[in-house]
């Protein structure tokens, strides 16, 4: 790998979403050489990937080139890549593109869907964890309506607009809000010809409740905004097979349908050379210690969704969301300097800012510690949060505009098959 060689210690990035952003941003001033390597050239804003995938928004609009993101940085080095293999007594990695030591390690590489070991719907369901597979969710939903539109069979036509969702947590009850705004307010317009009321919105949960992760206030009141939306919620139900067509279900009949998006879990996305019992645990997440560092190693560190971190508040780890990644990665780049500078690191301590998640129009429900709502207000405080957190001005920007245009007009403009979807 062409990185200069240098005096000054090497720490070595893999990752460049929310815990690898807010760990380099924090380093500008520290008299190291820093490297960044992630699979893709931008930063994406994943809390908004259902807005991409349901014609809400651009994928422009959410991600960022990592470049651009920290070019303020000093003796600064990024490099499109996959990491392939880490060789802790080495102290060297093995990437698409060659190899590379380093002093300090920091694995950021998040999750990756967990499929919980089905081959058949690996094979076969629409994923959403990255924009490509955003765009493809995109493609195949505009592409089925306009086959719908032009098929003369019914039951095949009720196969193209059943969208089945498995999997209730944030981004399943999302993705199904947007899918029933679709239906309400746009499709009809778009599609005079067709019986939309043939469009099913199916959510499938295997818990006992929408939004496991919320607070029971939120899931009823997610569950009644659902409701009025004409979402149909099938709780206490697991999936177990899919071959493309057919839904297979353990407490049901059988389901048709052409579209089947997963999002019903995550694991960790660790690295061969890395991954062994001693220290991954609980859905393959890096078990660390409460400074971040990988468990019998003092110069590796993870941080974010791919660290395991058991706290008596949290004995299952933190949650697997946007503020403990950055929470971590700001603590961690002070713990660097007070390591660099032959001073004792401080545990992490995580501040729970709350958690939210949006259902439609003027539709969301929001947890505080101290407070559980929703509604409207949960809703506006929800579009605040996420606007102020895209990086750019640009996007923020790009983002306010689209969600303002498509609030008048009861519209959403993005609805282009610009890359047809094949499986």
């Amino acid at each position: 790998m062409n990185i200069p060689r240098t005096d000054k210690k090497r720490v070595v990035i893999i990752g460049g979403g929310f815990a690898g952003i807010s760990l380099a941003k924090q380093l500008r001033d520290l008299d190291i050489q820093l490297v960044l390597i992630d699979k893709h050239n931008y930063h994406t804003f994943q809390p908004l990937l259902y807005q991409v995938s349901t014609s809400g928004l651009e994928p422009d609009s959410i991600a960022y080139p990592l470049r651009k993101v920290l070019k303020k940085l000093k003796n600064f080095h990024f490099r499109w890549a996959t990491v392939e293999y880490i060789d802790a007594k080495q102290q060297l990695i093995s990437t698409t593109i060659g190899s590379l030591t380093f002093d300090y390690l920091v694995i950021a590489t998040g999750t990756k869907t967990n499929y919980f070991g089905n081959t058949a719907i690996e094979k076969y369901a629409m994923p959403m964890k990255n924009v490509p597979q955003a765009l493809n969710i995109r493609s195949l939903m505009l592409q089925n309506f306009e086959k719908a539109d032009d098929c003369e069979d019914e039951e095949e036509r009720k196969a193209f607009l059943n969208f089945c969702i498995i999997g209730a947590g944030p981004t399943g009850v999302e993705l199904a809000g947007a899918f029933a705004e679709l239906k309400k307010h746009v499709f009809p317009k778009d599609y005079k010809h067709l019986n939309i009321a043939e469009m099913q919105i199916n959510l499938f949960e295997g818990a006992a409740r929408v939004l496991p992760p919320m607070s029971e206030t939120a899931s009823e009141k997610a569950m009644q905004f659902l409701n009025s939306l004409g979402v149909n919620v099938h709780l206490n139900t697991i999936v177990q097979d899919y071959n493309g067509e057919i839904m297979t279900l353990k407490s049901l009949e059988n389901i048709r349908t052409r579209n089947f998006i997963w999002t019903a879990g995550v694991t960790g996305a660790t690295i061969q050379g890395f991954t062994n019992d001693k220290f991954v645990e609980n859905f393959n997440r890096y078990r660390v210690n409460e400074f971040n560092q990988v468990v019998g190693y003092g110069n590796i560190f993870a941080i974010g969704d791919i660290a395991y971190m058991k706290t008596v508040t949290y004995p299952q780890g933190h949650p697997q969301v946007a503020q403990p990644a950055i929470q971590q990665g700001k603590h961690l780049a002070k713990n660097l300097k007070y390591l660099l500078s032959g001073n004792q690191m401080r545990p992490f301590k995580y501040f729970d800012k709350g958690t939210m998640a949006t259902i439609g129009r003027n539709k969301a429900v929001v947890d505080l510690k101290n407070a559980k709502f929703g509604g409207f207000f949960a809703w506006f405080i929800w579009m605040f949060v996420h606007l102020m957190a895209l990086v750019g001005f640009r996007n923020r920007v790009i983002v306010f505009f689209n969600w303002a245009y498509n609030y008048i007009n009861f519209d959403k403009a993005a609805r282009l098959i610009v890359r047809p979807f094949s499986s």
